[in-house]
Parts: C-alpha cells; structure tokens; sequence
C-alpha cells in the first residue's frame, strides 16, 4: 500500500518554496542591488563615508543592539512572571504584551513622545532631574549635550527617546519567543538541583539559564532586526535632527524625498549588507548554541 503524503512531494513544494521566496524577497533585494550598482565604486565611497551617513549608521546600530538588549533582560523577567506564577490579571498582561505588535508604529511614536515630552508623565520628571543635574554639577561634552536637552525637552529629541521607541517595539518579540519554551520546562531537573544541594540562584544560573540561552539570543535577533528597519515611532521621538537624531530609514526616505533614488538605493544596501552579516554571526552562535545543549 502506497503511503500517501498530505503535503505534495519535495519537487512540487521546493519549486513552490523558490517561486514565493523569489517574488517576495529575492527578486525585490536584487532589484534595490542593480539599482545601486548604478553608482560607481568612488560615489558609492562618497556617499557611505559622509559624516552624516556614517552617524546615522553608528546611532541606529549602536541604540538598536542596547534595545535588544534590555528587551532581553525586560523579556526574560516578564516571562518569568507569567510563567511561573498565577495571579489575578496575568491573562490580562499576558494579553498587553501583543499590543506594540497590533499598534500603528505612528500611533507608538505620537504617545511615545507624549508622555516622555517635558510636559508628558514621566518627562517632566525626567526634564526635572535633568535640570537640576545641568544647574548642580554642570557636566560637559557630549553628556552635557544630552543633559541639556533632556532638561529642555524631556527625553524626546535626544538618542534616549530613540531607545525607548525601539525598546518598546522590540520587547514583545523577545517574551514570545522565550514564553513557549520556559513553558516546556519541567520542574524535575530543578528540583534535582535543589535536593544536591543548589540555592535558588545556583538553579537558576547554572540549570536554568543555559537551556534559555538560545531562546534569549533568538529573541536578541529579532528585537534587533526590528529596530534597525523602525521608522514609524522613531521619526515622532528622534526630532530627526542630522548627525544627532537622524536614523539611517529616515535619512533612506529623506533621499526618496528629494528624488534622488540611487542615492538611497546605495544607502539601504550598504545598511542590508551589514544587518545580513550582523545576523548572520547571531544566527551562527545560536547554531552552536543549540548544538552545545544537545
């Protein structure tokens, strides 16, 4: 008896699987390639090395991957609340966590700025302390700068505003991520553990955590990846100001603005090229994660 598969055989699914990964993203990525490949090599250096490129680059990066990270460490402890204990409500923050998913980023930046502007809740006390910290130690460089704006604006314009968005939009990817699998955790091996002899900390640092290593590192990526391509929140938070504010998908749309296209097509392939070969090493690490814990 002929063994019959719900799923058609491999040729039919592999031609389906390249066809639709084609039209959907290899044929558009080769397309914005060709069309940087318009500029020549010299104007390709011109425009990747120009200081305003160049801080755009280091400011969505930088901020992106310090995003990730503390979504990670946010993540990893709201998880760990509504997994491990029942309470009234937890269905309810459970449920909270989605909403940055189902937000219009634009409607994310308007109350983002809202609240965190000098007038806002937790702004004005930001642009309180500020204040009084600008007035009593008088701090100079780049952290007077900030201190500065965070005192006249609250924590809007400035990198910290840019953080917040792209923490707030990059923490949900981290506790749906980790959930399903502190989830399929069983309570055996701790309890093992603590019967050797091991506190809690000692259970959690040397049993527990290693098996979330890689959940918490897939999660790092995909925070990561969503904040170095947000732009909705960012542009409502940042003030968008060059060399300070400006991130590289609003410097990318200001080139679409002014009709200069290959300009931006350079601009977002140098950006494609390192965000592939960020997330090509994490996906790296998380392999021989994986494959350490087997």
């Amino acid at each position: 008896m002929t063994k019959r598969r719900v799923i058609p055989g491999f040729g039919i699914s592999m031609g389906f699987t390249i066809t639709y990964m084609s039209a959907v993203i290899l044929i558009p990525l080769a397309v914005l390639f060709l069309k940087a490949a318009g500029v020549g090599w010299a104007e390709w250096r011109v425009l990747l090395g120009s200081p305003r490129v160049i801080a755009a680059t280091r400011l969505t990066f930088g901020l992106s991957a310090a995003a990730a990270g503390v979504s990670v460490l946010l993540g990893l402890l709201v998880t760990w609340v509504l997994v491990r204990y029942r309470f009234p409500g937890r269905r309810l923050l459970d449920s909270m966590v989605d909403l940055p998913f189902a937000l219009p980023t634009a409607v994310a930046g308007i109350t983002l700025t809202a609240i965190y502007g000098k007038t806002g809740w937790i702004g004005s006390h930001i642009a309180h302390t500020a204040a009084w910290v600008r007035d009593t130690w008088h701090p100079a460089g780049w952290l007077g700068e900030q201190v500065a704006s965070w005192a006249d604006f609250g924590a809007v314009y400035s990198p910290l505003g840019i953080f917040i968005a792209l923490t707030f939009i990059g923490f949900p990817f981290v506790v749906r991520t980790l959930q399903p699998v502190m989830e399929d955790l069983g309570h055996e091996i701790e309890e093992a553990a603590a019967t050797l002899g091991a506190g809690r900390f000692t259970v959690f640092r040397r049993v527990i955590l290693p098996l979330l290593v890689p959940a918490l590192v897939t999660g790092f990526t995909l925070a990561f990846a969503r904040a170095i391509g947000e732009y909705g929140s960012v542009i409502f938070i940042s003030g968008n100001l060059p060399m300070k504010t400006e991130v590289l998908p609003l410097l990318i749309v200001s080139q679409l603005e002014q009709f200069n296209y290959q300009a931006a097509a350079v601009i977002a392939a140098g950006m494609l090229t390192i965000s592939f070969i960020l997330l090509f090493v994490i996906n790296l690490l998380q392999r021989r994660l994986d494959w350490q814990n087997r």
